[in-house]
């Protein structure tokens, strides 16, 4: 079947299609989505402004109409850190709903950190021993450790590399001061999540997550993407520390021509290394892989999971992920980009 997942993050909004069935992989069939920061539409209050709500309506008017052209069966439609944590969120999901029929599930921090870590789960398999997740969105920063396929440990802090750009290194070339007291709250914020893992033992296979990893790992001399998926990747923290020496003297256009940085990113890019570097430090972790799959691949594996057993019980963690259709009419080609009832 053709499952399409829709995902409102702070960096970017995304709309991903994939044929798979109960016990396959997902294989992606197309792909829609737009570079909305919404962590960049916000007023001085931490509320969305009214131009964010509608670019973020306008997309996914645009995303629904594209999953009903190409005929998906199935929809999950999600939101992280961006609306789960400013002043408006829950009316902005009500707005959202009003407008275009689509209802997005708020997904908790720590729920997006076990929904990643099932998806990294499949991808390493159970010879991979314990495994500790990390995971650096626009917003949040997500940290999950598991010797199964759920976690034993699951936590978020607000730490993403959006985030932290705006309220600590705005501009060009941040000062030397700016990034100290950056440095100085990464530090604090993840000395009192990571003490919570204390008691979870030491991974056999550490994994970085998200397209800041990826990122991250690529300047550090990873293959490049157009090497495929199964190439293995590495991030060490050695050349990671060197490296977020050089960002903090690097102005944004310089970012933006390495290897692997888009545009939209390279702003970030510094704040990222900060927050990998200093949870590479406090967890003892030299050396980590670069996981392909994430938050999407894991809801999709897990709605699978749950069409499998054709229950309407939520399969995983209490609570964890959207494991039912977003309210929309079918999506058909006649309906599709038609208004909502």
């Amino acid at each position: 079947m053709r499952l399409g997942v829709l995902d409102i993050g702070s960096n970017t909004v995304h709309l991903l299609l994939v044929d798979a069935h109960p016990g396959a992989r997902p294989v992606p069939f197309a792909s829609h989505k737009r570079p909305l920061s919404l962590v960049a539409h916000l007023d001085g209050a931490g509320n969305i402004t009214g131009e964010g709500q509608r670019e973020l309506i306008s997309f996914i008017n645009e995303a629904w109409a594209f999953a009903g052209m190409h005929r998906a069966e199935d929809m999950l439609a999600f939101c992280t850190s961006a609306i789960r944590e400013a002043g408006n969120g829950a009316e902005v999901l009500e707005h959202v709903q009003r407008e275009t029929g689509v209802e997005l599930e708020e997904l908790t921090g720590p729920q997006e950190a076990a929904m990643t870590l099932v998806a990294v789960r499949r991808w390493y398999g159970w010879g991979a021993g314990t495994i500790l997740d990390l995971d650096i969105g626009g917003g949040s920063f997500e940290m999950a450790i598991g010797h199964d396929e759920e976690p034993d440990v699951a936590t978020s802090v607000p730490l993403g590399a959006g985030r932290l750009t705006r309220d600590w290194l705005p501009g060009d070339l941040p000062s030397a001061r700016s990034v100290r007291e950056a440095q100085d709250y990464i530090r604090a914020m993840l000395e009192t999540a990571v003490a919570k893992f204390d008691g979870a033992g030491r991974p056999d296979l550490t994994v970085g997550t998200s397209k800041t990893f990826r990122s991250l790992a690529r300047i550090t001399g990873a293959a490049p993407s157009a090497a495929g998926p199964y190439v293995r990747r590495e991030l060490r923290r050695r050349d990671l520390s060197l490296w977020t020496q050089r960002l903090a003297a690097m102005p944004v256009m310089d970012r933006a021509n390495l290897p692997g940085v888009s545009e939209i990113r390279a702003p970030q890019l510094l704040a990222g290394a900060m927050v990998a570097h200093t949870a590479m430090e406090l967890f003892k972790v030299e050396v980590m892989q670069i996981c392909p799959w994430a938050l999407r691949e894991g809801l999709i594996l897990k709605r699978f999971d749950h069409l499998l057993y054709d229950s309407d019980i939520p399969v995983g963690p209490a609570g964890t992920g959207p494991f039912r259709n977003a309210l929309r009419p079918p999506l058909v080609p006649e309906a599709a980009g038609s208004p909502a009832p």
